[in-house]
């Protein structure tokens, strides 16, 4: 792991498993950690918690991290007292969807303060052994201080990330082709309520895998893959016709069975 550029003072809105998952490995390197949030969590170990966010946001931040859910994002975001702010702060998100958040901070958050808008790939599951070789995403929206994002980006680059600099509508195209694809494959064969057998192959193993991995995941997060990605309805449109065109194949090809049978 090579050094930090500098220790920041990274601000946290919304602390849920997410962002206590990133927070541990921010303040193993040594970053200064203060967080708000709607729900109680001061006693996290190495960050300072203020139930108020006015309080919190007349603290000194250089970075302000976004880390609600993708429904809740436009009324915390609308919410914050940006006023209280004491100097120009970069702020981020890593929601799972991008063209949303970039637009609302582009609208909400002061001129003189930067914006860079991030995915991590990642979660507590994938990176409880640690971040090599995982993509982050980003797109530097509206940078100025050079200096201070990559300072940030540096968190995870220093872990070993893979660094994914790319614009949020491509992010979005592409993850509603993979992310959101897999998580409706996942709902829909939890609705056929599929499990092992003792006769499993390889494939459907990994089948019942994709089913549990996505189900671990709130149906919030899922809808807001849906509801705020403009990519994923089409993708929706394409699984359904795929089905339709299968089905059809296969009714085609039964069809033409039963005609060879009543020709012999």
């Amino acid at each position: 792991m090579g050094p930090l550029t500098r220790t920041l003072k990274i601000g946290i809105i919304g602390f849920g498993p997410f962002a206590q998952f990133l927070a541990k490995t921010m303040i193993k390197q040594g970053h200064l950690l203060t967080a708000t949030s709607r729900s109680d969590h001061s006693g996290h170990q190495g960050v300072n918690f203020f139930r108020d966010m006015e309080e919190f946001m007349g603290l000194e931040h250089d970075v302000i991290l976004i880390c609600t859910s993708i429904l809740s994002a436009s009324e915390v975001i609308k919410s914050i007292p940006f006023h209280r702010l004491k100097k120009p702060t970069l702020f981020a998100d890593v929601l799972s969807v991008k063209e949303y958040p970039r637009q609302l901070l582009l609208q909400e958050v002061p001129e003189d303060s930067d914006l860079v808008c991030t995915h991590p790939m990642f979660g507590p599951e994938s990176g409880r052994d640690g971040w090599r070789d995982l993509t982050f995403m980003y797109e530097r929206v509206r940078v100025r201080d050079d200096d201070l994002c990559s300072s940030f980006l540096t968190i995870f680059e220093c872990e070993g990330c893979k660094m994914l600099e790319m614009s949020c509508e491509e992010h979005d195209r592409l993850a509603a082709e993979s992310q959101f694809l897999t998580h409706t494959i996942g709902r829909i064969l939890s609705e056929m309520e599929i499990m092992n057998t003792p006769i499993d192959t390889k494939g459907f193993e990994k089948l019942v895998q994709v089913k549990e991995t996505t189900m671990r995941d709130s149906f919030d997060l899922y809808s807001g893959l849906f509801i705020h990605n403009r990519f994923a309805k089409q993708q929706l449109k394409n699984l359904e016709s795929a089905v339709q065109r299968v089905k059809g194949i296969l009714e085609a090809r039964m069809n033409k069975g039963d005609e060879q049978k009543c020709d012999q």
